[in-house]
C-alpha cells in the first residue's frame, strides 16, 4: 500500500494536467463495457433458467452493483452481492447455480488473459525466473520420518471420505447437478457464441480501448502495445485481490513491466492511479444507483434480512 500513497501524492501534483475529454471518454467506453458484461452474464443464466424470464435490467443492476462493490472491498466480495440480488429475482434459483454462472462468465477473460500473460513473457515484460525462484517448496521429509503415522492419518482420512461420499451421495448427486445446470450454456453452442463470447470479445476491445484514452488522459505516449502492458497489469493484480482494486499491487506491477520504457516514473504512477481512482468513483457510483434501484437499501446489513423459509423472492 505505500507504493499506492506514494502514487497518490505523485497524482495529486499531475493532476492540473489531466486531459478531462479523454478520461471522460475513457470512462464512457468503461460503462458500455460493463453493460455488454452483463449482456453475457444474461445468456449464461437463461442457458442455467430457461423456463424462467430474465430481465437484461435484472443482471444489469447486479452485475453494475457487485461491480461497485468490488471496488471498495477486497476478496471479490461484490459477487456475493450478484448473486444475492439476482437470486432474489428468480424464484427457486439456489447458490449452486447461481455461483457458476460467475465461473462462467469468466472463461473467456481467462483465455484472452492467458493469452495476453503468454504474450507478455515471450516479450520478457514479466519477472518468470525471480518468481519462480520465490515460490515456497513443499517439505516432504517429515512424512517419510513418520511413516507409520502418516499411514494411519491417511487411512483414517480415506475410511471417512468414502463413508461420508455414501452417506451423502444423494446429496452430492443433486449438488452436482445444480452446478451443471449453471454451466449449461457450454452445451448451446449458438447461444455461447452469440450471446457471450460475441459481447464479451467486444468488451475486450473496449477494454484495452479505456486503457488507450487514460494513457492519452494522462499524457503518457500512447500505443497499442501500451495499452495491452496495462492490461497485463491489470490482469495480474486481479489474480491477487488483497486490496479494493488491486491498490497498491498495480502501483508496483507497473513500474516493472514499464522499466525500461521512455515513460518517467512519476508519469506511470500518476496515470496507474489516476485510472484507479476514476474507476472506482465510477463503479462505485453505478453500483450505489444499482443497489438503491433494486434492495431498495444502501445498508449492507439490510441487503441480506432474515427471511422465512417458506417466503419466495420477489420476481422482477
Amino acid at each position: 500500500m505505500h507504493a499506492f500513497f506514494h502514487a497518490v501524492s505523485v497524482f495529486g501534483q499531475e493532476l492540473a494536467d489531466v486531459g478531462w475529454t479523454f478520461l471522460g471518454l475513457a470512462l464512457l467506453l468503461h460503462v458500455v463495457k460493463l453493460m455488454l458484461r452483463a449482456v453475457a452474464w444474461r445468456s449464461i443464466l437463461v442457458a442455467a433458467y430457461p423456463t424462467h424470464t430474465i430481465r437484461l435490467r435484472t443482471t444489469l443492476g447486479a452485475y453494475v452493483a457487485g461491480v461497485g462493490v468490488n471496488s471498495i472491498a477486497p476478496a471479490r466480495s461484490g459477487d456475493l452481492v450478484k448473486l444475492y440480488l439476482v437470486r432474489a429475482r428468480i424464484p427457486g434459483a439456489k447458490i449452486a447455480t447461481l455461483a457458476p454462472t460467475l465461473i462462467a462468465e469468466t472463461a473467456f477473460d481467462a483465455v484472452v488473459a492467458g493469452g495476453l500473460m503468454i504474450w507478455a513473457l515471450v516479450i520478457g515484460v514479466l519477472p518468470a525466473r525471480q518468481v519462480y525462484e520465490n515460490l515456497p517448496a513443499v517439505e516432504w521429509r517429515f512424512f517419510f520420518r513418520h511413516v507409520e503415522a502418516t499411514g494411519i492419518v491417511i487411512g483414517v482420512a480415506l475410511v471417512a471420505a468414502v463413508v461420508g461420499v455414501f452417506w451423502a451421495k444423494g446429496h452430492i448427486e443433486r449438488f452436482f447437478d445444480r452446478i451443471r445446470q449453471g454451466f449449461a450454456v457450454f452445451a448451446q453452442p449458438r447461444r455461447l457464441l452469440l450471446g457471450v463470447v460475441v459481447p464479451q470479445a467486444i468488451s475486450w476491445v473496449l477494454r484495452i480501448a479505456t486503457l488507450y484514452c487514460f494513457l492519452r488522459a494522462f499524457h503518457i505516449q500512447a500505443s497499442i502495445h501500451y495499452a495491452l502492458l496495462a492490461q497485463v497489469v491489470d490482469s495480474l493484480a486481479t489474480l491477487f485481490p488483497a486490496t479494493p482494486g488491486g491498490a497498491g499491487t498495480k502501483q508496483g506491477l507497473i513500474v516493472y513491466v514499464f522499466r525500461g520504457k521512455a515513460v518517467s516514473t512519476a508519469a506511470l504512477l500518476a496515470f496507474s492511479v489516476g485510472m484507479n481512482i476514476a474507476i472506482v468513483i465510477c463503479n462505485v457510483v453505478l453500483g450505489l444507483v444499482a443497489l438503491g434501484l433494486m434492495a431498495r437499501t444502501l445498508s449492507w446489513r439490510a441487503l441480506f434480512p432474515e427471511q422465512p423459509a417458506d417466503e419466495e423472492p420477489a420476481s422482477a
